[in-house]
């Protein structure tokens, strides 16, 4: 897949993360507002069916994804306390040249995260 693409990787069980809801914003040109461009939803394979955005639909600009692990936790019957540790991981990122491709996979635990630009 070419263009912005992301997966999800589970390290407490050592499988993709499946189910797991992501929401796609890009950062206005006043600097001030946020605009939702994209909610989808992971496969079985902790990835999307298709790039988030294609090459052509993607602007030079900053970008949030915002990664909705609390309730994926909860759906595998991790005991979490009340909130939970991660509810939610933003990552906010620069796209800088649209004719490269930008992969952002996301590693997760009940009490922590990393993230990285993938290839």
């Amino acid at each position: 897949m070419t263009g912005l693409t992301t997966h999800i990787l589970d390290l407490t069980h050592g499988t993709p993360a499946s189910n797991v809801i992501v929401e796609l914003f890009f950062q206005e040109a006043n600097r001030n507002s946020w605009k939702k461009i994209k909610v989808v939803k992971t496969n079985s394979d902790g990835r999307l069916d298709a790039p988030l955005l294609t090459r052509e639909e993607m602007k030079i600009g900053s970008y949030e994804l915002i990664f909705h692990v609390g309730v994926y936790f909860r759906e595998k019957e991790i005991a979490l306390p009340d909130p939970p540790f991660l509810e939610a991981v933003p990552v906010r990122f620069g796209v800088s040249n649209i004719d490269k491709d930008y992969h952002v996979p996301l590693l997760i635990s009940p009490w922590g995260y990393q993230v990285y630009r993938g290839s």
